[in-house]
């Protein structure tokens, strides 16, 4: 990783929910890779950059004080929420999620990708759905409107929004109070917003690595998506929570409520402890994983290529002891794990192995991974 190229980043100096200076350093990961995919280009051209981890002493809010420009950060898809079968029951439950309320008007969906959500929605809905989205990666099947763009700058002004969704973009941009602005500007009185958001409570305290990275910037928990909701005229009518560790579905009208508020003296008190716990017990995994590999005559694999074995690696997991990357999504085979020097197979390459172990730390997809390897692929495999 010594050969990736160090990248410019933007300063965030102050807390984003309340504008307060105190910003206290809890972790820094240096020369961390900024894009959680695979390529099929040279190390050389990987960027690297230190993820900064800061909490705000009167908010609580745990925050990354290094942040990638966006354009950077996101100028290739990495196929996030599109295989698998815990994303597939996310767009199903989310999509009648959606059916249960009253809309009016045509459905706006920020962020969209894929499409996979709307299709779903549309399988016995004839109301209209448009998706911006700065990098569209349509399904065949797909039956919406897709606009490669950003909200709201691109939406057309021909379209007669009445419900705006979004499905894990909200953890995703650096200015929440700012974004949920927007929306409430765009939106007309009592219109509807519907998003979902992961549990991010959950995912951390569950030591899950996809919880925070340069792309989920912000330990947006409920909190401070209650907070920002308020703050900007939007009541709540239902909240939903998907799997105990995955998701949150809100359904929210704009319309004007009492402002929220948070225990910022609580809530950083527990924060900073969950997130210290969590960086423990990865150095102390970590270091386990290492003596095993370094202690066993099997031969070694790593589940996920994504920010999960970034992590992994970043925490000192090592490298030079591993075969290969393991991912079941075709669009990553052969290709090279952002950041590292290990490319990417198909689980079925485990078929007929002996002596193999698998290391899956993958948070709320383990067993399902687990799962599918053993039954369909090699019964013999161990995993770690």
């Amino acid at each position: 990783m010594n050969s990736m190229r160090n990248l410019k980043t933007i300063s965030r100096d102050e807390c984003v929910i309340n504008k307060s200076k105190d910003l206290e350093e809890l972790f820094t990961f240096r020369n961390f890779p900024i894009y959680m995919g695979c390529t099929d280009t040279s190390i050389s051209n990987d960027l690297k950059a230190d993820m900064a981890w800061f909490i705000s002493k009167s908010s609580g809010l745990i925050q990354l004080k290094n942040l990638v420009p966006e354009e950077i950060l996101y100028a290739n898809s990495h196929g996030s929420g599109s295989i698998g079968r815990i994303w597939d029951e996310h767009h199903k439950y989310f999509a009648n999620f959606i059916k249960e309320t009253i809309t009016n008007g045509e459905i706006l969906e920020i962020g969209g990708g894929h499409g996979i959500l709307a299709s779903y929605y549309l399988e016995d809905s004839n109301n209209k759905w448009t998706i911006v989205e700065p990098n569209p990666m349509p399904i065949k099947e797909s039956k919406c409107k897709f606009v490669k763009g950003f909200f709201p700058e691109s939406v057309p002004n021909s379209l007669k929004i009445g419900t705006i969704v979004h499905s894990h973009v909200f953890e995703h941009v650096f200015e929440p109070l700012e974004f949920i602005n927007k929306i409430s500007n765009f939106l007309k009185d009592n219109s509807k917003m519907i998003f979902s958001v992961p549990n991010m409570q959950k995912m951390l305290e569950s030591k899950y690595t996809n919880c925070l990275n340069f792309e989920h910037s912000l330990f947006l928990t409920e909190p401070y998506i209650e907070y920002a909701l308020s703050l900007n005229n939007f009541k709540i009518i239902r909240k939903k929570y998907f799997r105990d560790d995955h998701s949150i579905f809100y359904e929210t009208v704009k319309q004007k409520v009492n402002l929220s508020n948070f225990d910022g003296e609580n809530l950083y008190s527990t924060n900073k402890r969950i997130f210290l716990n969590f960086i423990k017990h990865y150095k102390d995994e970590v270091s386990k994983l290492n003596k095993i590999i370094e202690n066993s005559n099997d031969e070694f694999f790593l589940f996920g290529a994504h920010v999960f074995s970034q992590y992994l690696f970043a925490f000192g997991l090592l490298e030079k002891k591993i075969t290969n990357i393991l991912d079941n999504d075709p669009n990553k085979t052969n290709k090279r794990l952002f950041g590292s020097n290990l490319f990417v197979k198909k689980p079925s390459i485990l078929e007929g192995r002996d002596n193999v172990t698998v290391i899956l730390k993958a948070g709320v997809y383990n067993e399902e991974v687990k799962n599918d390897i053993q039954k369909n692929i090699n019964g013999k495999i161990k995993f770690i």
